[in-house]
């Protein structure tokens, strides 16, 4: 199936700046259409109509997002230009809590495409990658901030143990992986006992170039496919999300957390 509706969040930070060029680079190669959505708060977390939070503090909140939001505005104008999509490309704006509304709206585009979480985003438009792919049912690209879309690479990755989630990640980028022409499938440790020969021939049968590199449970899951990545610069990192639960991968810290703080390229996402 073409990949021809691709959904942006948009907040103005360098990450989101990196998934806006992703993102037209996408659309050239697929001939695909774009649609920048910036989702903000609005200071939700103050009632505004509390009679307690004196009009001049009020005031003082609007004009603070009015500021914000037309920064936001501006860079995204310049980056338009620059990408040469000034009468095919426009910004939306929604109101409501940032990772629910980007979740809503990316089920009814065919992949989300953000930038990697930043702690520096104004409060009120940062968003959160993994969460926004565990509640959007959709497979979400998190593109680091400073990523060239225009990089030469000739081959992608496929993080794979067998899993639920890892199956969702495969089918959900196969068009992806099929334009590379030739992906590296990577096993950490232990996976699902059926044969890995079976993942390797389906693949094949959809043009692709299957090569497995397996690593043994000594090796740190993170780590390994992180180092592998610097070394050998895919074009894509393909990952089935939060296969265990979120709580426990925040709570203890997992592969998704960490793969996520620490890529330098970019990581399609499906749980």
């Amino acid at each position: 199936m073409p990949m021809m509706n691709l959904l942006v969040a948009f907040n103005g930070s360098e990450g989101s700046v990196a998934a806006l060029r992703y993102a037209a680079a996408l659309a050239k190669r697929f001939d695909a259409h774009v649609t920048a959505l910036l989702a903000q708060s609005g200071h939700e977390v103050i009632d505004r109509r509390s009679r307690w939070i004196p009009k001049e503090a009020r005031a003082l909140l609007e004009a603070a997002n009015t500021v914000v939001l037309q920064e936001i505005e501006v860079r995204f104008e310049a980056e338009r230009a620059a990408l040469d999509l000034a009468n095919s490309l426009q910004l939306k704006e929604v109101t409501g809590r940032v990772d629910t509304v980007l979740a809503e709206a990316a089920r009814h585009y065919d992949i989300m495409i953000v930038g990697t979480h930043s702690d520096s985003d104004d409060e009120h438009v940062t968003l959160h990658p993994d969460r926004i792919a565990l509640m959007s049912g959709r497979p979400v690209i998190v593109v680091p901030a400073g990523y060239d879309a225009g990089a030469d690479h000739n081959h992608a990755a496929l993080a794979w143990d067998g899993g639920r989630a890892a199956a969702r990640a495969l089918s959900d980028s196969l068009r992806l992986l099929e334009d590379e022409g030739r992906v590296s499938v990577l096993t950490v440790g232990p996976r699902a006992q059926w044969p890995i020969e079976d993942l390797m021939l389906h693949l094949e049968r959809h043009g692709v170039e299957p090569i497995h590199e397996d690593w043994p449970l000594t090796h740190p899951v993170a780590d390994t496919i992180l180092t592998w990545c610097g070394k050998h610069d895919p074009s894509l990192l393909v990952l089935g999300a939060y296969e265990h639960s979120k709580f426990r991968e925040d709570f203890f810290g997992g592969v998704t957390s960490e793969i996520l703080s620490r890529t330098k390229i970019p990581v399609l996402l499906s749980h």
